[in-house]
């Protein structure tokens, strides 16, 4: 628990000034934080002075180890670092550090060295014990501090001190070991065989270095006397015989749980072996959810099965090893941020804990007035109240579907955000509930089971597919804007737009729309219909009745009398895939069914194919995608022929950028001449 803080700056050899320990403002002088193996190369510089960080405006200390050495506060509040002599060490005037060895006395005597002067005066009190901590044989005692005897209530206090030969000495020997017990051989969630009837004392070691007995935290550790060890303590320890089962029984706080935990089974876990967390709602907090919502998860045995392994974590959390925020995992599988401010533990962020540390044979128990229902037993409308997306949700309700998301039909929702609606909503009529039927699909999905190419089924009859593209994932045109979160039955998809269902094939969708009608008398000329209606997948650039009309009289004349080369131009305006905008990145080549590559683009919010604006993105139909263009796309010209010799045409468009930014950039002039012989290479 104690580590050593040594200086490598010769102006501060000494960490005393004026008989007082350096502070915050030396603090940065401190170059090395050196443990265990390390010590002996540094031992020499200012041996055997450890760190404190002390919570300012309180009496709490902690022993810092290098992991924690930078963070400077506790629980949200700042620390003051200061230095002492490290256990059985003390400093000689003119020399570095605490180079003096102090004599080793027996436990009785070390109680005042370490400042446990209550413990060692109640001590004196008894008949029995000063003389055994004095004696001959090898002991280890948790000395709570004078702290924490005066934290006690008066009444456990007087009930103590009134039966010094029985009460007290009996809470006296529930601290001790019957032998030497080192912080090195406290493991995690071992228990201690103390000499008060055998009862055990749990023990916690956590990752930031706290040590926990029965809760109590470790202050100062390893004082070494000729007859055992003294661990100062925290907190005055009293006996568990309960397991988490029998105090959920016991406490009238909990009438509600006890009866979830009887009618989900989960008593048999919560009485066994082991080491939990039991952040246990009281009745106030099962109060404060609606009573609907109550009456479905106690109705439901796999729901309240969740709700509860959602207040269990996996292992045994003291609140005073909580010294910043952390992660932990429950049983049902979530996580939860626990933390603390000041004194207050956190559960996400809020302060919900009433009642903390309450001890069991088998963890800890924290009395918590507020319910955390894990998204696995909530309902499609209990999960979209917790994210972005009101405004689909209230539409849902409006146009009469809100059975669907708070029965049991297993569905999975594409709600698009709330971003989506800024313009406003679309009336409910006929064809809006239609469309938000096509946003249900028949089935409990999870996003990372979807796959390139699938199809889906609607309740409103449609079959959506799946898009699958290197950082995005889409459903028709609408890709999946957030992670999914499942409930009891439904699942929620966050959409990042409403979704369009394909209506007809691509010649269809042209048909229909009077912006397209030169477009498609130019795909009927050039013999491209039964192409653009038969089963495929294609992205259509699909050139508006401006776009032709901007093209030079003659050039459109030539272009509409040659079939040849009008096929060539429109199959140069066709992918041979479907790429929908949520799919398109800083820069997608697409291939198209003429042979070259388009070029398409995204940046912020405008797509962009060979860099010219698209007018209109993402008309799905069943076999592509149209998106409308302004300008008619030329394909390269006089592309020259690739030999197998040769670099790609990839390769040296990057050597010509790299080359260029050379003589840009000016700071690698020597590297031109390189990159100026490839280009001549590449060119012969």
């Amino acid at each position: 628990m104690w580590f050593r803080i040594l200086l490598s700056i010769p102006k501060y050899t000494d960490f005393f000034k004026d008989n007082r320990l350096l502070t915050l403002e030396e603090e940065e002088e401190v170059k090395y934080c050196v443990i265990k193996q390390n010590l002996k190369n540094y031992a020499d510089i200012c041996p055997n002075v450890c760190a404190v960080q002390k919570l300012i405006g309180t009496n709490k200390k902690y022993f810092t180890n290098c992991k924690q050495w930078y963070q400077r506060k506790i629980c949200g509040k700042s620390t003051v670092i200061s230095y002492e002599c490290c256990p059985g060490y003390e400093k000689v005037p003119g020399e570095k550090g605490c180079p003096a060895a102090l004599p080793l006395s027996n436990l009785y005597e070390t109680l005042g060295v370490v400042g446990a002067t209550t413990t060692q005066l109640y001590t004196d009190r008894t008949e029995k014990l000063r003389p055994e901590m004095e004696g001959p044989g090898s002991f280890t005692i948790f000395a709570p501090s004078n702290e924490a005897w005066s934290s006690l209530p008066a009444e456990v206090l007087d009930s103590l001190v009134s039966n010094v030969n029985i009460e007290l000495l009996n809470a006296l020997r529930y601290h001790m070991v019957d032998r030497r017990v080192l912080t090195d051989e406290l493991k995690h969630g071992m228990a201690l065989t103390s000499m008060y009837q055998n009862s055990n004392i749990q023990i916690h070691h956590y990752p930031n270095g706290i040590v926990t007995v029965n809760c109590a935290r470790l202050l100062k550790a390893d004082h070494h006397a000729t007859n055992g060890v003294v661990h100062l303590i925290d907190k005055v320890i009293s006996t568990v015989t309960n397991n988490i089962q029998q105090i959920i029984e016991i406490e009238d706080t909990f009438e509600t749980l006890r009866a979830a935990v009887a009618a989900s089974g989960l008593n048999t876990l919560l009485e066994g072996d082991g080491q939990y967390t039991l952040l246990a709602p009281t009745n106030e907090a099962f109060e404060k959810i609606p009573a609907e919502t109550l009456n479905r998860i106690l109705g439901d045995p796999e729901a309240l099965r969740d709700l509860l392994n959602n207040h269990i974590l996996k292992s045994a959390m003291c609140a005073e090893a909580i010294v910043a925020g952390l992660s932990l995992e429950t049983l049902e599988g979530t996580t939860l941020e626990v933390g603390c401010s000041g004194d207050m533990l956190t559960i996400n962020g809020k302060p919900i804990i009433s009642n903390k540390d309450v001890l069991a044979t088998n963890g800890v128990i924290h009395f918590i007035d507020e319910l955390l229902i894990p998204d696995s037993a909530k309902t499609l409308f209990e999960l979209a109240a917790d994210s972005d997306v009101s405004t689909a949700i209230d539409l849902f309700r409006q146009a009469g579907l809100g059975s669907h998301l708070s029965g049991n039909e297993r569905l999975t929702l594409l709600a698009p955000m709330n971003s989506v609606f800024k313009d406003g909503t679309p009336p409910i009529n006929a064809r809006t509930k239609n469309l938000l039927l096509n946003h249900m699909i028949k089935d409990q999905l999870a996003s990372k089971y979807l796959y390139h190419g699938q199809t889906l089924d609607t309740l409103g009859g449609k079959k959506l597919r799946v898009f699958v593209y290197r950082n995005s994932l889409c459903i028709e045109n609408s890709c999946i804007a957030a992670h999914d979160k499942r409930g009891r039955y439904g699942t929620l998809f966050t959409m990042d737009r409403v979704l369009t269902p394909p209506m007809g094939t691509v010649m269809d969708v042209l048909k229909g729309d009077n912006r397209f009608s030169m477009l498609v008398a130019a795909i009927q000329s050039a013999g491209l219909t039964e192409t653009l209606n038969r089963e495929g997948v294609y992205t259509v650039f699909a050139p508006t009745n401006e776009a032709f009309q901007a093209l030079p009289r003659g050039e459109l004349n030539k272009l509409m009398g040659n079939a040849k080369e009008l096929a060539n131009i429109l199959k140069y305006h066709v992918g041979d895939e479907i790429l929908v905008s949520g799919g398109i990145g800083a820069l997608v080549r697409l291939k198209s069914l003429q042979g070259d590559k388009l070029e398409v683009s995204s940046k912020n919010n405008v797509v962009t194919v060979n860099k010219e604006p698209v007018a209109e993105v993402d008309i799905m139909a069943t076999n592509g995608v149209v998106h409308a263009i302004s300008s008619v796309l030329q394909p390269p010209a006089n592309r020259p022929q690739e030999r197998g010799d040769e670099l790609a045409d990839s390769a040296l468009e990057i050597f010509k950028q790299a080359s260029a930014f050379s003589r840009a950039t000016q700071t690698s002039v020597k590297l031109a001449p390189v990159y100026q012989r490839l280009l001549e290479r590449m060119k012969h």
